[in-house]
Parts: C-alpha cells; structure tokens; sequence
C-alpha cells in the first residue's frame, strides 16, 4: 500500500477482538488489502487492538493519518454481563412492579433440573425503588407522579452510591413523560453524573419485564462501555489514529460510537453479528439463496442463517445464561434484551475448550476455555488442561509451525503428553484415537448451534451451504456438515479474520419502534401510515446528528404481527406509502407458516408495533489484492493425519489456497493460511471457485 511522498492513502480499518486473538484487516482505497491476528489482551482489550493495528500499518507501510475510519467490533458488553462486572445500578419504577426483574417468565432452559438456579437479576432488591404514579395502555395519566415518592427513591439511590439507574415506568412505551421527569430529577440530584437509560428511549414497546430488563441491561453495562470507548480513543491517537470510529451493532449494522455510549446494549452481540454480515455478502455474490454461517474461533462457535441473501434477524436475545441462545424454544436462562439482533447462536466450544474425562469416563468439551491466556497446553504459555486445539495438533490437522503464519510456535510433545495423562489413559485409548474422540464430541456439540438456527426453525440444514470461517471453522466445517448432511462447503478467502473483513461492508443502521397494539383487519390504515410517518422522521433525524447525509439515508418499514391471543409476534416488511392492512396480515400468514410449519388463516390478526430501520450503505472497495505473509518454506511437504477409526492414519497433501485453482482435488488434503486451516478428509474432494472460495463437495455417506 505504499504510495508516492505527499500522497495520502485512505484506509479503513476492522478490528474484531475475540477470546483468543484479536483480527485487524486494512482494506485501502486502492483494494489492496492487509490481514493480522494478534493475541487478544483480556486486562484492556484496546492495547491488544493498538498493536494489532500498529502492525498491520507497517506491514504495509502506512502511516496511521492514512486510517479514515475505525470499524470495531467488541465483546465487551457481553463480558460485562457475563462476569457479573456491571456498574452498580439502581431502578427506579411504578409502585408495584419492584419484583418484575425477579419474578420473570415462567421459563427455565432446563425441563427436569429441580436444582437449577436463574442467574440473579443484575439490580438487587435493596436497589429497586418504586414510585407513585400509573399511566394506561393508552398513555393517558391515572395518576400523576408524585413528588414525595420520586425524592425518597432518589434519595435512597444516592445514599447507596449507584453508578447507574434505570427508569421502566408502566405503560411509559406509551407515554415518556414521567419517565423524562423522573430522569431529570435523577440529574439533578447526581451532579457529578450518572448514567441513566430510560425505558421509553432504549424500547418503547409493550411487555413489562423485557422493556425493565433491556433498560438495566443498557444501565448496567453503560459506564463500562463508556470507559472502554475512552480508553480505546486514546490509544488510537497515541498511535496517531485520529478519524470516526463506529461500533458493530448486534443487529449486523454499525453506529457511531457516541451512539453506542448511550445504547450500548444494541453491541452485546457486535463480533459474531460482522461475520454473518460477511457472509451475507458472500451468498448476494456468490449467487446461493440458502446460506448457512458457521463461525468457530479459540472460545466459541456460532452459527446464523442466511436467506435470499439477507441475515435472518430477531428480537428475543438472552445474554448470560452461560450460552447466548436467540432460540425461540430455549428461555428464561439470562437476561432479555429485547432489540434488533442478527439471529446468531452460541455454544461454549472453540480452539480453546477445555477436555475432561470425570472418573466413571464420561469425557466433556466445553464450555469452559482456556482462552488467550494460558491458552491450550502447545501454546507452552501455562496451560495444564488439554483442548481441543491440543487434539488437533496431536492428530496431524494442525502444522505446529505454522500457526498465524509461524508467530505462534505450537508445542506438539507437550500437547501429546497431556492428552496421554488425562483422556487418553483415562479411556484406556490410544493417544491418537482419545484425540480423535474429542474432536467428535466437539462437532456434536457444535452441530447443537446450527440445528438452533435451521431445524429449530422449520428449516432443513441439507437445503442450506455451509460457510465455515473464524480461526477453526475451516478445521471442522467438513464434519459438521457431514453430522447434518449438508453436501457443500465454502470456505472464503482470508477465513480466520473473515468477520473483522465484514465490519468493513456493513451498513450504518438506527431502528426505530412504536407500539400501536390494534386489530390488522378494518384498522385506519392512515393512522398506521402517520405512526410510521413520525417514526421515518425521527430515524432520519438521528441517522443526520451522527454525520450522515441525508441524501445517503434509506428507510425501510416492518411491522410486528401476531395472531389474537398470540403471546409473541413475528415480523414482516411493509412497503413505503400507506400500508395495505389486509397484505400485512397475508404476509404474517406465510411467516408464521415458514417459521411454525402452519398458518392459521382466517382467524384476527393484530398489530402490535410498527417499526422503521434507517440505513447509509457502505461504500467500500471489493480486496483486489489480499497482502499477507508468504506461506512457509514447507508448504507442499505431505504429513501423516488420524482422521478416525474408519480411515485411519493417511499421509495427507498440505497445499496453498492457490494449489486449488481448476480442476477438482480428491482429498484427503489441507490447506495451510496464514489465518486459518482448511482440512478436506477422504472421500471429499475441492476446488476453488470463482470468488476464491474453497468449494468442498461433501460425502455425506454413513
């Protein structure tokens, strides 16, 4: 990317921090495109993401004033939550409705545990105060506000020194005039600051406990969200980088990062959302209808669907029930955060997970990890508990000289003796085949991740292409696919930082929500159209104040229909103009088809909510060329590879990416990246496409 003197390049910049390492891609003006991983550095993320950018600039020889725009996907919101390290926050709501966070839904993610315990609700009870005052469903005041009880709650939160509160008062959707007046009062009252969500502004929609519990959420994780931008913008000038950052939203668009300060529960899934973003560019490119997105890195897998093109999204998220489910059918395990979010799910089983075997030989993987640090045993950084990646060293998938590109050395002996000590000799195995053994556990439990997205969604995984990418998606992507009978694979180019390359085409994205809670059939068609109307004119409004033109905004309009008696709503698009109320109702029929597997036509449909997403594409450069470092000098040199008791130990072909050009190759044979490994087993065979994919063609054979 080196240009003339005086000449200025514009780069852009992704960065996606995972528990492993954190990916840094530069994509220049000119399409050429730098990649780098780097350990990720769980004490302050933003260091790790210093480096990483530092280095990929002087792989190139740019100079930081070259960078035009930081695009970053984090996990530090969800980490928040996770690790219980929220700011300690206060809610203030109507009298009455104090043990809403407490009391639920009805639901818990483990049928017969009579042992199971819900995670404990992020404000104590000490910490929620109430307040006199009702508004009805259709916002008219019942009872005003009253003082006495405002002071005494806001009095009682000084006292107790929160750093946060939040405001859900009953029927606020509807009305926000005394949640405003109670967040002025919390202002006034806090004048060294403190950060304040108010139900009515993060999800002014119906249903008491999701609208309090999105609200803490936002709360809770807000001024350590803050903190971290802080910080984050500090190291980016230190290193010269001075230009717009923008955050990856869960629901696949980005924001700017003062956008993210004030609503920072719309990150909580920020880095797997970019790679499914990716991916849905790949499927728009590569012309597949049906996509399947398989993202493993050294923590977690996750998976997504893709249809017709587009992300599949939804709006019942739970964080911190130790797996992050979107699933429609497992609840009640974490925390409702009921916002835009690109239907991604989670399972606890990476690189980096853990193997157990307890003494009557049941052997797990997962969740647990051994993260960056110490990392699994070959990584010689500490770690005593063998992994994953410590098996796929062992069996040959891995060249132990070539992780990232060489700069992570792994340590085979050390890697083999662990898993002698504590699976091998534990199940009376052979090494090789213990390996094995946990390689097999770990695609079953990660085939639980896309079932979560397709079959538990009415569709059928073999209808769907699987693209495998993240640091060991192209490692398992074959076995995955075989487990559920999915005949192709794709692997895209520069796979391991593929969702750091996604950030860089993803749109900048605000949704905007009303409730309006009437029956589809005979309503006012134009009091729809003017609540959508209101709507556009707030998304615009806000789409501008982050420095966006006004001519790049697009709106699109969607609405959430439900039939009557119906708990939970599903949504559909709606065209611009004044809405067709019976076509609404038609199109809520076939989605319900799709998504349950029948409709129930003929019978009242309502509609709860209208709904408006203002967008600003992307304009980005497709990579023209991709700079990364040469591959090693060994490269070609065939190895000895378990792939299991069926075919046993094959001297396998280690080829690059490139080798694949024209026409098929049988394999077994691998891959070698700089980011990533590819693994083709016996009876599969693989090209490279068009668009510099890896084409598997799977045997799906028992």
């Amino acid at each position: 990317m080196n240009r003339t003197k005086g000449a200025r390049m514009g780069i852009r910049v992704g960065v996606d921090v995972g528990g492993t390492f954190t990916d840094v891609v530069l994509l220049g003006d000119d399409g050429r495109m730098v990649a780098r991983k780097v350990s990720s550095t769980p004490e302050d993320y933003s260091r790790g993401i210093a480096e990483g950018v530092a280095a990929a600039l002087a792989d190139c020889g740019a100079a930081p004033g070259d960078v035009t725009s930081v695009v970053h996907a984090t996990t530090v919101a969800t980490n928040t939550i996770l690790e219980q390290k929220g700011a300690r926050t206060g809610l203030i709501t109507t009298r009455g409705f104090r043990d809403v966070l407490e009391m639920r839904r009805l639901r818990i993610p483990v049928m017969y545990d009579l042992q199971y315990e819900k995670p404990p609700p992020l404000v104590p009870r000490h910490l929620r105060r109430e307040v006199d005052e009702r508004l009805g469903p259709d916002g008219a005041v019942r009872r005003e506000l009253d003082p006495a009880s405002l002071d005494a709650a806001v009095a009682e939160l000084r006292r107790e020194g929160v750093e946060a509160a939040a405001v859900s008062l009953l029927h606020a959707y509807a009305n926000p005039a005394h949640e405003r007046e109670v967040a002025a009062h919390l202002r006034e009252a806090f004048p060294n600051g403190l950060y304040i969500t108010c139900s009515s502004d993060i999800l002014p929609e119906i249903r008491e406990y999701e609208r309090t519990s999105t609200a803490v959420v936002n709360a809770y994780i807000g001024p350590v969200v803050q903190r971290y931008m802080e910080t984050l913008l500090d190291r980016l000038r230190e290193l010269g980088v001075d230009c717009p950052v923008h955050i990856m939203q869960s629901s696949g668009g980005v924001m700017s990062v003062e956008a993210a300060g004030r609503k920072p529960a719309c990150m909580v899934e920020s880095g797997p959302a970019a790679g499914v973003m990716a991916c849905a560019r790949l499927a728009r490119g590569a012309g597949l209808d049906n996509l399947i997105s398989f993202d493993m890195g050294g923590t977690t897998a996750k998976a997504a669907m893709v249809e017709g093109g587009q992300a599949a999204k939804t709006t019942e998220f739970e964080v911190g029930g130790g797996i992050n489910l979107s699933s429609k059918l497992i609840k009640g395990g974490g925390y409702p955060v009921k916002l835009p979010f690109v239907d991604v799910s989670e399972i606890g089983a990476g690189g980096g997970s853990i193997c157990r075997v307890d003494g009557v030989g049941h052997t797990s993987v997962g969740p647990q990890s051994a993260g960056a640090v110490p990392g699994p045993v070959c990584y010689d950084l500490g770690g005593v508990d063998p992994t994953l990646t410590d098996a796929l060293v062992a069996i040959g998938y891995l060249n132990p000289g070539y992780l990232v590109g060489g700069s992570l050395p792994l340590n085979t002996a050390k890697a083999l003796a662990v898993l002698e000590e504590k699976v091998a000799r534990p199940l009376d195995r052979p090494v090789a085949e213990a390996a094995h053994g946990v390689l097999a556990l770990a695609c079953s439990t990660m085939t639980r991740a896309v079932k979560a997205v397709t079959t538990y969604r009415g569709r059928d995984p073999r209808d769907f292409v699987l693209a495998a990418f993240g640091g060991n998606g192209p490692v398992l992507g074959v076995e995955i696919a075989r487990a559920l009978q999915i005949r192709r694979v794709l692997v895209p180019p520069v796979p391991g930082v593929f969702s750091a390359l996604g950030l860089l085409y993803s749109d900048a994205e605000q949704e905007f929500i009303q409730t309006v809670m009437i029956r589809a059939e005979g309503a006012d068609a134009d009091a729809v159209a003017a609540a959508f109307d209101s709507l556009e004119a707030e998304a615009r409004a806000a789409m501008i104040a982050d420095g966006f033109p006004a001519e790049a905004v697009t709106v699109e309009r969607l609405a959430d229909l439900r039939y009557a008696g119906q708990a939970y709503e599903l949504t559909v698009p709606v065209a611009p103009g004044t809405p067709d109320l019976e076509a609404m109702a038609r199109a809520f029929d076939r989605e319900h088809e799709r998504t349950y597997g029948h409709p129930s036509e003929g019978d009242p449909v309502d509609l709860v909510n209208v709904k408006v997403l203002a967008r600003v594409a992307v304009d980005a450069t497709e990579p023209s060329r991709r700079l990364l470092p040469a591959p090693p000098a060994t490269l070609g040199a065939p190895r000895d590879v378990y792939f299991g008791p069926a075919d046993g130990t094959l001297e396998t072909a280690v080829v690059a990416r490139t080798d694949l050009t024209g026409d098929w190759r049988d394999g077994p044979v691998i891959v070698e990246e700089y980011d990533a490994t590819c693994v083709v087993p016996p009876s599969c065979r693989a090209r490279l496409d068009a668009f510099g994919n890896i084409d598997i063609d799977v045997d799906t054979r028992p």
